[in-house]
Parts: structure tokens; C-alpha cells; sequence
């Protein structure tokens, strides 16, 4: 059985202990399928494909089945957890078959919707990069026979965030004291998004919980997002004078509303940056409300809720601006495979030819490690960084124009 390097080792070991000859092999799904089929080339072996396969479909639709065993109405909606597609079109095939009438709503992580992407194309497409947090989904292309059968039998396709998923993985352990893994807490996720947004009510509504393979390390990551994922806590840069009594006239604006982080550090004489995080009331517009009392008590305040880089890094960071900066800097975000020595190959590629000037790394115990790294004595236009971090194959993202960088650890012009 092969898996990939970044599977969570509570999977690995369930998988091992059932007597199976484990490999692991590449940083996600894809690569590691390839190496699979180099397998059965190389053995003259069967390929048994994980969710491309009418028997595999077959057989992840016995969990249609087994709903219809377990309730005697039928259902209005069914919410689905979709990678490849073996479980949504398996379990379609079955439902729409023994509930005509049932609304049948496929799931997929933000950033690896890959059988929304066919149905929007209109045939199967490749996703140019795939997010890993719901490793359990993370598929770069539907299967050919599960793209059939999801443009049949499938109703509606909805994605679910990250942050998104991490509330469902709390409303799960709430309703059940179980944890899921996010993948497996997919289509509660999106089923909470979708009836809020169409106003369903008075309806009989199943999601299916799909997994529970997540290393205990990785709970801290998800708790932190959950907040965040259930709209409840606002993540918030507010620039207020530097002067005594400053910190009580803020928290005077704020109302009566609970901080549940504030990151101050002094940086000149007139004015302070603060990154404050605050709870404000779920499904409303609460945030704009709280930025605009702010703003008519004189606060400048940037809403930094769903900024990827504020919440990953610079949450972590707040220390002041430094003035030993050389020439111009740019930052950069890497995401990489949370494998043994993927960290010092990634400072072995930038070598003795950039001078780092920031750098940040925490493990989230995910199956990808995310880095914030500052470089300075190159331009602009200069793509020389760009071509080394093309040349790693790691994700990488710009973030020299964010706010969160401008507000907290661009350098000071001197």
C-alpha cells in the first residue's frame, strides 16, 4: 500500500497494523499514485485504485446503504465529503435511486475542489496546486468514471475553509466528544455554510463524517482556527497613540466585548500599531460594525480576519520594526512538507546567494510546515529568488504588499 510521506502517522499505523506492507512515497496524493503504478509495471501486479474504480465506488456507496437502513424517511440533503470522488458518486449512485427526492451536496476543501473545477470546465481538469490540510481530500483531478457519475447524480458541489473546517471539527467533539480529522469534519463544514446561506429549515439533513485520522499535535492548529472558522473572533491592526492611558481608551471603543488577544509593541513617538483579536456575533455584520465604532473614536483599524499570513505568522511575531535592514526586502511565504530534512533543504536552495533578513517557522503538527522569510539586496524585478523557489517545487506566495507585513515588520526608513 502506498501513501504519501505527509499522511498522518495515527493512519500509517492503523494501516500497518492490519498487516500491510506500507510505502511511503511523494508529498501528496499524486505522486504517489505514479510511484504506484511504476509498481505494477515494474511486479506485473493489479492496481486497485482508490476511488477511480466502479467496484471501489461501489463498495464506498454500501454508506448510502446503510442511512437508508438506519432511517426510515427520507432525507431532504446529503452532505458528502468528495477527494476523488469515490464516496460522493457511490453513495449518489445509491440515494438517488432509493430517495428520488433527495438533494445530494458534494464537499471539497477551498483549495483542492477539483470536481468543481470539472463541473465548472465542463470535462476533468488538473489543479495547478492543491491545499493539504484535508490530506484525506487533497486530489489534484477527479476520477474519469467518478466525474460520470458526480455530473449525473450530483446535485451541487460547495467548498469548505480551512477555518471552516476547524469549527466543524469543534462542533463535532461538542456534539459527540469524538475527533475528527478535517477532511473527515468536510461535510459538516459545508452543510453548516449551506443551509445558513439558503435559509433551510423544517428539513431532515445528513452529513457524513468521514475520518478520524488526525495526529494529536495537529489539535492545537485547528483550535486556534476555530474561533475564526465560526465567524466568532475578528482579528483586527488598530494604530492608537502612543501616550499613558491609551490601551484603557481602546478597550473603552472596544465596548463590551471580550479580547481575546492583544500584541503591542512600542515602535515611535506619536503612534502604536496594536494586533488584537476580539469576539463579535456570528452570522452578522458585526466586524464592519466594530471597524466603523472604532474609526468614530479617531482608531484607523484593518480587518486582518481572513489574512493567511496575520494569522499563520505575524500573530507570532510581534517584537517592532527593525532599522538594521539592508536595501529593500521582500517577504515571502513557503509552505512545504512536514518531513525530516524538507526544512534544510529549503536553506541549502537559498544557499550563501540571499541574505535573510526575517524568518519565522512553527510546526502546526499538519502535514505541511508553513515559513515566513524575509530577503533583502534584491530588487523588485530581480527573479532570481522567484527562479530558486520554482526550482524547489515548494508553494510559495509574495507577501510584500500585505498590511499585515506593513503594519508590523516592514523596516523602518531611516
Amino acid at each position: 500500500i502506498v501513501m504519501p510521506i505527509t499522511t498522518p502517522a495515527i493512519k500509517v499505523d492503523a494501516v500497518k497494523r492490519r498487516g500491510a506492507n506500507v510505502v511511503l512515497m511523494g508529498d501528496a496524493f499524486d505522486q504517489a499514485s505514479e510511484f504506484a503504478s511504476g509498481l505494477v509495471a515494474e511486479r506485473g501486479a493489479t492496481y486497485l485504485h482508490p476511488f477511480d474504480d466502479s467496484e471501489v465506488i461501489a463498495g464506498q456507496g454500501t454508506v448510502g446503504v446503510e442511512i437508508t437502513q438506519q432511517i426510515t424517511t427520507p432525507a431532504d440533503y446529503v452532505f458528502i465529503p468528495c477527494g476523488g470522488g469515490g464516496l460522493l458518486s457511490g453513495m449518489a449512485v445509491f440515494l438517488k435511486h432509493a430517495w428520488p427526492g433527495v438533494k445530494v451536496i458534494g464537499v471539497e476543501p477551498a483549495d483542492a475542489a477539483c470536481a468543481l473545477a470539472a463541473r465548472q470546465k465542463g470535462e476533468r481538469v488538473t489543479l495547478d496546486e492543491v491545499g493539504l490540510f484535508a490530506d484525506g481530500c487533497a486530489v489534484a483531478r477527479v476520477g474519469a468514471e467518478t466525474h460520470r457519475l458526480i455530473e449525473q447524480y450530483v446535485d451541487d458541489i460547495i467548498t469548505a475553509t480551512t477555518d471552516e473546517m476547524c469549527a466543524a471539527v469543534k462542533d463535532i467533539f461538542d456534539d459527540t466528544r469524538a475527533i475528527a480529522e478535517p477532511a473527515g469534519a468536510l461535510a459538516i463544514a459545508g452543510m453548516k455554510t449551506y443551509l445558513a446561506a439558503n435559509n433551510v429549515g423544517n428539513a431532515t439533513v445528513i452529513a457524513v463524517l468521514s475520518g478520524a485520522n488526525t495526529n494529536f499535535d495537529r489539535l492545537r492548529y485547528i483550535s486556534e482556527r476555530t474561533d475564526i472558522g465560526e465567524r466568532r473572533e475578528a482579528i483586527l491592526s488598530v494604530t492608537i497613540p502612543e501616550e499613558p492611558g491609551a490601551f484603557r481608551a481602546f478597550c473603552r471603543a472596544i465596548g463590551k466585548r471580550n479580547i481575546t488577544e492583544f500584541n503591542y509593541r512600542s515602535s515611535d513617538e506619536t503612534s502604536a500599531r496594536v494586533f488584537v483579536g476580539v469576539t463579535v456575533r456570528p452570522q452578522t455584520d458585526d466586524v464592519s460594525e466594530l471597524t466603523s465604532r472604532l474609526l468614530d473614536h479617531g482608531y484607523s483599524a484593518v480587518d486582518l480576519t481572513d489574512n493567511e499570513m496575520a494569522k499563520l505568522h505575524v500573530r507570532y511575531m510581534i517584537g517592532g520594526k527593525t532599522t538594521a535592514c539592508d536595501g529593500i526586502e521582500r517577504i515571502f511565504r513557503v509552505e512545504f512538507p512536514e518531513r525530516p530534512g524538507a526544512l534544510l533543504m529549503f536553506l541549502d536552495a537559498l544557499g550563501a546567494d540571499f541574505n535573510i533578513s526575517l524568518f519565522h517557522y512553527r510546526n502546526h503538527g499538519a502535514a505541511y510546515g508553513r515559513i515566513l522569510v524575509g530577503v533583502t539586496g534584491i530588487g523588485s524585478n530581480d527573479r532570481r529568488l522567484d527562479n530558486t523557489l520554482d526550482s524547489i517545487g515548494f508553494r510559495y506566495w509574495e507577501e510584500t504588499q500585505n498590511p499585515a507585513y506593513d503594519a508590523y515588520l516592514k523596516p523602518l526608513e531611516l
